[in-house]
C-alpha cells in the first residue's frame, strides 16, 4: 500500500491517480473548461498524433500544449510507440518506420525524435521510446523487443533535456516472461529513470496473466519512484493494480464506452464499496469478484430506461434522470456524449479519490 507526491511544474499529482485521455490536445467530447471541473490532476497526451498534426514546428512555435489547449495542470505523453506498434511500422535499431494514418505519408520517428517531440509540447512527464510486442507473441519476439527498449531507453535518457521539474519514465517490457520482465527492469533501474512504466500488457493477453506479470513487476521496482501500468482498465483491474503497489492510470475506456452510451455506475456510496473491493483484491479475489463490489455497466439506449427518472447516478451525474439521457441518445443530440463522457470520467476519478483514502 502506497501514496506518491508527485511533483511537476503544473502542481502535484497524487497517486493513486488516473489519467483522463487527451490524445490529440483534447479528452472527447469535453471542452477544457469540462475538464477542469472534474479536477484530474494530470491527463494523457500523444507523441504519434501530435507529432502527426499539428507537427513538431508548429508545436515549438505555438508554445506548447499546456497554451494552445489553456490547460494549466500536467501532462504526460506517450512516446509514440504503441502507435507505431498497433500500425505494423517498420522496426530498425535506428527507429521505426510507418504509414500515417491519416494520408498514408511515409513518417519516422525515432527514440531522440520522441524525445524532442515531447519537450515541444511541454511534457510534465515524458515517456521512453519502446518496441512493443504483442501480447501473442513469440518469447524470441518479446525478448528482441524488451532489448531493443533497453537501448532506445540509453538513448532516450541522453536525448532528455531535464528542466524544471520534467521527468522521463523507462518501460518495462517482456511480455508475459517474467524473466525477461526482470531483466528489463533491472536494467532500467540502473539507467535511473525518474519513474517506470508497465507497458506491453493489454495487448491480448490473457487478464490473469496481466495480473501475474504486474504483480511481479511492480514488486521489483524501486519503491520511492512512481509506477505507471500503461493502457489498463477496468475499474476492478486498477483496484487489483493499486493493491500490488501501482500508481498510475490511463484508459480510453470511459470515454470510449460514454460515447456508445455504456456507463459505469456505482452500486452503492463509493466510500462503501471502494473499500470493500479493495479488501477483496487484497484477500486475492478473482477480478469478477472485485467487480461485483464496484458497479454494473448499462446501456443507457435500451428502452427500459425511457420513463426512468432516477438520477444517472446519484453519486456521480446526478443533476439529469436516466430517461433524459437516454432521450439524448435516441435522438441524436450530442449533449448525450457530454454527459456519458462527464459521468463515466466521475466514476474514474472518485474511484481513485477513494482509493487515495486507503493506501499510503
Amino acid at each position: 500500500m502506497r501514496k506518491l507526491n508527485i511533483q511537476t511544474a503544473h502542481g502535484p499529482v497524487h497517486t493513486p491517480a488516473f489519467m483522463p485521455i487527451a490524445t490529440k490536445g483534447a479528452v472527447k467530447m469535453l471542452s477544457t473548461e469540462d475538464l477542469q471541473a472534474l479536477a484530474p490532476e494530470m491527463i494523457l497526451s500523444n507523441t504519434y498524433h501530435l507529432f502527426l498534426r499539428p507537427g513538431l514546428a508548429a508545436m515549438h512555435e505555438l508554445g506548447g500544449l499546456h497554451k494552445l489547449m489553456h490547460w494549466d495542470r500536467a501532462i504526460l505523453t506517450d512516446s509514440g510507440g504503441y502507435q507505431v506498434f498497433s500500425l505494423e511500422g517498420q522496426v530498425k535499431e535506428e527507429g521505426v518506420t510507418f504509414k500515417s494514418h491519416i494520408d498514408g505519408s511515409r513518417q519516422f520517428l525515432s527514440p531522440e525524435l520522441s524525445i524532442e517531440m515531447q519537450h515541444a509540447i511541454g511534457s510534465d512527464i515524458l515517456m521512453q521510446f519502446d518496441d512493443v510486442a504483442a501480447g501473442t507473441s513469440t518469447r524470441e519476439r518479446c525478448e528482441d523487443a524488451m532489448e531493443r527498449s533497453l537501448r532506445w531507453g540509453l538513448r532516450c535518457k541522453d536525448a532528455f533535456q531535464k528542466s524544471k521539474e520534467e521527468k522521463l519514465f523507462g518501460i518495462v517490457q517482456g511480455g508475459t516472461h517474467m524473466d525477461l520482465r526482470e531483466r528489463s527492469a533491472t536494467e532500467l533501474i540502473k539507467m535511473d529513470f525518474d519513474g517506470y512504466a508497465i507497458g506491453g500488457l493489454s495487448v491480448g493477453e490473457p487478464r490473469a496473466e496481466a495480473f501475474r506479470i504486474a504483480k511481479a513487476t511492480a514488486a521489483v521496482l524501486p519503491a520511492d519512484k512512481p509506477r505507471y501500468f500503461m493502457g489498463g482498465g477496468f475499474p476492478e483491474e486498477i483496484v487489483y493494480y493499486v493493491s500490488v503497489g501501482v500508481d498510475l492510470f490511463d484508459c480510453v475506456l470511459p470515454t470510449r464506452n460514454a460515447r456508445h452510451g455504456t456507463l459505469f455506475l456505482w452500486k452503492e456510496d463509493p466510500s462503501i464499496c471502494v473499500p470493500r473491493a479493495y479488501a477483496t483484491a487484497c484477500a486475492g479475489a478473482l477480478d469478477t469478484e472485485i467487480a461485483q463490489e464496484l458497479y454494473t455497466q448499462v446501456h443507457i439506449t435500451n428502452e427500459a430506461f425511457t420513463l426512468d427518472q432516477a438520477p444517472v447516478d446519484p453519486y456521480g451525474l446526478s443533476e439529469y434522470s436516466k430517461a433524459y439521457l437516454r432521450h439524448l441518445f435516441s435522438v441524436g443530440e450530442p449533449l448525450a456524449l457530454r454527459l456519458a463522457t462527464i459521468q463515466n470520467l466521475r466514476f474514474y476519478l472518485r474511484l481513485m479519490k477513494e482509493l487515495r483514502g486507503l493506501v499510503g
